[in-house]
C-alpha cells in the first residue's frame, strides 16, 4: 500500500499492470476506440472487445507471446443515475485486462493475479476477499493450493459469477477478487460479505474463465480451446492503494473536482449536495472528452444521444452550483493535461474537443430557457397550491433536461408541489426501454456462416489497388436460405448469391468508399457471376450478385471490375482528399472528416464545423482544391506504424479505428491522410471539383456534396443552359442577366410602393364610414365595423385614421376604441382591436375583447390593453363575432 505521502497516480498504475504482463509474456496493446468494429455494441464497455477475433480463434497472436495485456477505455451509462451516488460507480473508467487465447488459464491466472496484487500492489492479503461460481470447485482448490484460506473464498450463484455471450455459445465461471474498505464503511449487517451493495468490499478484479460452449438445452461442452478475459477497475484499484474510500478522490477524478470547487466557490466535502454535482461533474465531462474524441458528436439517437445526455447532466449539475456558462472547457483542459500521453487521440483532437462541448453548453442554455417557459405554463394551469403532474416533471427531464430537483425548486419556489411517484414511474419505464436498447455486453452478437469462413478461409487476398483484372478460386458461395445464410457447392441461372474468392480485385465498401462492381467469367465455359456489389466481413470479401449459368466451389475464374466505374470512384475519392485538405486551410483545423460517400457520380463529405461558411469561404475552399489538381501532384500511398504516421502528422479521420500497421495515402504536397481506398495516380486525372450544395446535418456537422470529372462538367453544362434560359426569358445577354434583374426588382419595388400610396390614399376617404359605424349611448368613442380586402398592416392604419379623425371634433376626449374585423387579401378572417390609454384607463382592454369575441371565427389570439389582434378558420363568423363585440361594448 502506498503512503499518504507519495499516492500512487493513475499513469504509474498503468504502467505497473503492462509492465506486469509484458514480463508474463504477454503482447502490449493500445487502447482500442470507444466506438467498437461490432454494430450491436453502442460503446466499448469491457477489454475485450477488440479482441473478440481472437477468442473466435479467426485471429491469431504473433509469436512468442502467449497473451494480450492493455488498458482500455470503456463507457457504461446503464446506470447513469447511480454515478456519484456512490464511491464505485463511473460511466468512463479505464480497464486492466489481460487475456489469453487457449494458451494459459485458470492456475497461471491465479497465482499473478495474487502476485501482482501481493508484491506490485502491496495489498494485505488479510484483507482480499475471492469469490467464485459455486459449482467451480477447479477455481476453490486452486485459490486454496496457492495459500488462500477457506474462509476468505466465498461461493456465489450464476447470476453473480457465471458470464455467458448470450443464450448459447461461449461461457463460463468468474473468479473475482475483493478489497475489505473497513467496517466503518460497510453496511453493518453481520451478513455482510463480497457481493453485498455496501462499499465495505470493493470489487477490484474479475477473471472470467471461457471455457464452455453453452447449448440450447442448457449443457455445458467444453471449448476445444480456453480462454482468460481478466478486468480490474484502475480507479478502484488506485482508491484501495492510497486508502481512499470513494474513487472520486483518486487524481484524475479529484483534480477535476477542484475546477468545480474553484469555479462554484465551494469546498468540497462541507456539502452533500454540492459534493454529488461535482462529483456527476468530473465524471461526466471526462466521459465526454473521449467519447468526442473518438468520432462521437451530440444527437438524438444512439451514441450521439447518450453523449449529449451526459454533457447535459453535466451542466445542469453546475447550474445548481451556481456556476455560469460555459465552464466545461476548463475541465476538457485538464483531462488532456493529464491523460494525453496515455491517449494521444484526446491532444490531436483537443480544439475540436473544446468547440464541440462549447456549442453544446449554448444550445442547452437556450434549451433550458425552454423548460423554464414551459414549466411556467404548466404551474399556471394549476389550482394555488396544487401538484405538478408526474408526466410533466419527466417530460422536463427527458426534453428540456430539467433535474426533477431543479424541477422542484422552482415549483416549490412558486407554492406548488411536484408528483415525484409519478415522476419515478416514468423514469422506470425510460430505464427499462434503455436498456433493452443498449446493448452492453461486449461480446455481442458471435457465430454464424461468415464467422465460420472467416475461420476457415483467411483472408482474401486484394489485388485491386494494382490490378482492375485477375484469376481467382471459388472458395464458397453463401445464398439466402429460409431467412438465413447458408453455404452451397452450386448455383444456377438467376440464383442469387454471395461468392467468396481467394483473390480478388473488387474493391469491399470501407471507409465511404462503395465497392466495386463486375463480373466473375468462368474461363471454361460461357457462365458469368455479375457482381452488383462487394461488402466485407472481418477480413473476408464478399462478391454478391447473380449467376448466368452456372457456377461452383472450386470454379477458377477471372474477376473483372467495371473499370470506368471504379476510375470515377477513384477520382472523387482522392477529390474528398483534396476538399478536406481545402476546408481545414481555409476553416481552420478544427475541422475533422465525420463521414463519407465516395460514390462513381458523386461525393459526400461530413465534416465538424459549427457555423455556416460564407459563400465566399466555399469559393475559397473549391478554388484551393481545384489548385491542387491543377498542380497535377503525385498520388503515392506507403505502409507505415500508426504511432509514425502521427508524429508526421498525417491526418487520421474523425472517429477512424485504425490497426497498428496503416496506409499513408499522400495527394501532392500538401494532403496526407491515413486511408484504405483507392486512388488516381495524379491530381490532374480528377479534371475538376464543383461544389454543388453545402447545408447542415447537426447541431456540429455540416456536410458538401460536390462531383468531379465527367459529372462536374455535366453540372457546369445544366447550369450554363439555365443561365441561357433565364437569359432568353428576360430578352438579354447572359452577362447581362444580373442587371437585368436587379432592374425588374427596382420597377416592382416602385410598382409596389405606388400600390401601398394609393390604398392609403383610399382609406383616407373612409373616415365617414368609420364615424358611421359608432357605438350609440357609450361613455366615449367606440367604433366596432368590418373591412375586407386589407392587410393587417392597413386594417391597422385604420385606427390611425379614426384618431386623425377624432382629433378634429372639439368634443373629443382623447378616449376612444377599434374593433375592425375582415377577409384580408390572403383569404384568412382577422380581428383587431385597438385604444388610446385614456380608454383604456376608463375600463377598455382590447386584449379582453379579443379573447372574447375571436372563438367565433375559430382562432386565438391577444395582445395589450392597447392593441390586440387574433386570425382565425371560420371567415363565415366575422359577423358574429363583431356583433359580440357591440353587445359587450354597448353594456
Amino acid at each position: 500500500m502506498n503512503s499518504a505521502a507519495h499516492p500512487l497516480t493513475s499513469a504509474e498504475l498503468r504502467e505497473q499492470y503492462l509492465a506486469f504482463f509484458e514480463s508474463k509474456g504477454c503482447q502490449r496493446w493500445p487502447s482500442s476506440s470507444l466506438i467498437p468494429d461490432d454494430p450491436s455494441l453502442l460503446l466499448t464497455s469491457a477489454g475485450m472487445v477488440q479482441f473478440k477475433p481472437w477468442f473466435l480463434q479467426l485471429k491469431q497472436l504473433e509469436q512468442p507471446y502467449i497473451g494480450a495485456v492493455s488498458v482500455q477505455k470503456c463507457v457504461r451509462t446503464t446506470d447513469i443515475d447511480i454515478i456519484g451516488t456512490d464511491g464505485r460507480h463511473l460511466s468512463f473508467f479505464e480497464m486492466l485486462g489481460s487475456f489469453s487465447f487457449g494458451t494459459y488459464f485458470k492456475q497461471e491466472m491465479c497465482e499473478w493475479a495474487l502476485e501482482f496484487s501481493l508484491e506490485v500492489l502491496g495489498f494485505d492479503l488479510d484483507r482480499i476477499y475471492f469469490t467464485i461460481f459455486e459449482d467451480d470447485d477447479e477455481t476453490l482448490e486452486i485459490w486454496k493450493s496457492i495459500g488462500i484460506p477457506a474462509e476468505r473464498i466465498f461461493k456465489l450463484g450464476e447470476s453473480d459469477n457465471f458470464w455467458r455471450a448470450g443464450p448459447t455459445g461461449p461461457c463460463g465461471p468468474c473468479s473475482e477478487l475483493y478489497y475489505d474498505m473497513g467496517e466503518h464503511i460497510g453496511c453493518g449487517s453481520p451478513d455482510c460479505a463480497p457481493g453485498c451493495d455496501c462499499d465495505r468490499f470493493l470489487e477490484y478484479w474479475n477473471c472470467v474463465y471461457t471455457q464452455f460452449d453453452g447449448q440450447e438445452d442448457g449443457s455445458l461442452v467444453p471449448l476445444p480451446k480456453q480462454n482468460i478475459d481478466t478486468g480490474m477497475g484502475l480507479e478502484r484499484t488506485i482508491a484501495i492503494l492510497n486508502g481512499y474510500e470513494s474513487v472520486f478522490k483518486t487524481d484524475i477524478l479529484r483534480s477535476l473536482i477542484s475546477i468545480s470547487e474553484q469555479l462554484a466557490s465551494q469546498v468540497y466535502g462541507s456539502n452533500e449536495r454540492f459534493d454529488l454535482s461535482m462529483r456527476i461533474i468530473a465524471d461526466h465531462i471526462r466521459s465526454c472528452t473521449f467519447m468526442i474524441g473518438d468520432g462521437v458528436l451530440p444527437s438524438n439517437e444512439g451514441r450521439g444521444y447518450v453523449l449529449r445526455r451526459l454533457l447535459r447532466r453535466a451542466m445542469r449539475h453546475g447550474h445548481l452550483l451556481g456556476i455560469q456558462p460555459p465552464f466545461l472547457s476548463q475541465s476538457v483542459d485538464r483531462i488532456v493535461e493529464l491523460m494525453g500521453d496515455a491517449y494521444p487521440e484526446i491532444e490531436e483532437n483537443h480544439k475540436l474537443i473544446e468547440r464541440v462541448v462549447l456549442a453544446e453548453e449554448e444550445r442547452f442554455a437556450q434549451t433550458l430557457r425552454l423548460g423554464q417557459n414551459y414549466l411556467e405554463d404548466r404551474l399556471a394551469s394549476l389550482s394555488p397550491g396544487g401538484q405538478l403532474d408526474g408526466k410533466s416533471a419527466f417530460e422536463l427531464h427527458d426534453r428540456y433536461g430539467f433535474p426533477i430537483d431543479l424541477t422542484v425548486e422552482i415549483a416549490n419556489e412558486a407554492g406548488f408541489d411536484v408528483d415525484r411517484t409519478g415522476f419515478e414511474i416514468h423514469m422506470a419505464e425510460q430505464r427499462r426501454r434503455a436498456r433493452s436498447a443498449i446493448k452492453e455486453d461486449a461480446w455481442g452478437s458471435v457465430g454464424g456462416v461468415f464467422t465460420e469462413l472467416a475461420a476457415k478461409l483467411g483472408s482474401t487476398q486484394f489485388v485491386g489497388y494494382d490490378l482492375y483484372q485477375s484469376p481467382a478460386v471459388v472458395l464458397a458461395i453463401v445464398i439466402e436460405k429460409d431467412g438465413a445464410a447458408a453455404l452451397v457447392n452450386e448455383i444456377t441461372d438467376g440464383q442469387a448469391a454471395q461468392v467468396i474468392l481467394d483473390t480478388t480485385p473488387f474493391y469491399a465498401e470501407m471507409g465511404g468508399q462503395v465497392g466495386d462492381t463486375g463480373t466473375l467469367s468462368l474461363a471454361t465455359t460461357n457462365s458469368a457471376f455479375l457482381v452488383s456489389d462487394t461488402q466485407a466481413f472481418d477480413h473476408l470479401t464478399t462478391h454478391i450478385g447473380s449467376i448466368d449459368g452456372v457456377l461452383r466451389v472450386g470454379d477458377e475464374v477471372v474477376a473483372s471490375i467495371d473499370i470506368r466505374r471504379r476510375m470515377r470512384i477513384e477520382r472523387n475519392h482522392t477529390g474528398t482528399h483534396l476538399l478536406h485538405h481545402a476546408l481545414r486551410q481555409v476553416l481552420g483545423d478544427h475541422v475533422k472528416q465525420a463521414g463519407s460517400l465516395v460514390a462513381p457520380n458523386r461525393l459526400r463529405f461530413d465534416f465538424t464545423h459549427f457555423e455556416q461558411p460564407t459563400p465566399a469561404q466555399l469559393e475559397s475552399v473549391e478554388a484551393l482544391a481545384n489548385e491542387l489538381i491543377m498542380a497535377d501532384g503525385e498520388v503515392t500511398a506507403r505502409t507505415t506504424s500508426l504511432d509514425a504516421a502521427r508524429d508526421a502528422g498525417v491526418i487520421a479521420l474523425f472517429g477512424e479505428k485504425y490497426t497498428e500497421q496503416v496506409r499513408v495515402l499522400s495527394a501532392g504536397d500538401e494532403s496526407h491522410e491515413l486511408c484504405g481506398g483507392t486512388h488516381v495516380r495524379h491530381t490532374a486525372q480528377i479534371g475538376l471539383i464543383k461544389i454543388v450544395s453545402e447545408g447542415s446535418v447537426g447541431a456540429t456537422l455540416r456536410r458538401i456534396e460536390a462531383v468531379t470529372s465527367y459529372d462536374a462538367l455535366e453540372f457546369v453544362k445544366r447550369e450554363e443552359q439555365q443561365l441561357h434560359a433565364a437569359a432568353a426569358l428576360l430578352k438579354t445577354r447572359p452577362a447581362g442577366l444580373s442587371e437585368r434583374i436587379e432592374a425588374l426588382q427596382q420597377q416592382l419595388h416602385d410598382l409596389e410602393v405606388a400600390s401601398k400610396t394609393e390604398r392609403r390614399q383610399a382609406l383616407l376617404s373612409v373616415a365617414d364610414e368609420l364615424m358611421a359605424a359608432r357605438l350609440p349611448n357609450t361613455a366615449f368613442t367606440i367604433v366596432v365595423t368590418r373591412f375586407d380586402g386589407l392587410d393587417a398592416e392597413e386594417m391597422r392604419s385604420l385606427w390611425d385614421r379614426l384618431r386623425e379623425t377624432l382629433s378634429q371634433d372639439p368634443e373629443y376626449t382623447k378616449a376612444a376604441a377599434l374593433i375592425v374585423g375582415g377577409v384580408t387579401k390572403a383569404g384568412s378572417p382577422l380581428l383587431i382591436a385597438a385604444a388610446t390609454d385614456a380608454a383604456v384607463e376608463q375600463g377598455f382592454d382590447a386584449n379582453l375583447v379579443i379573447k372574447q369575441i375571436a372563438p367565433a371565427i375559430q382562432g386565438g389570439g391577444g395582445g395589450k390593453p392597447t392593441m390586440a389582434q387574433a386570425g382565425g378558420k371560420d371567415r363565415d363568423g366575422l359577423d358574429t363575432a363583431l356583433a359580440h363585440a357591440r353587445q359587450l361594448l354597448s353594456s
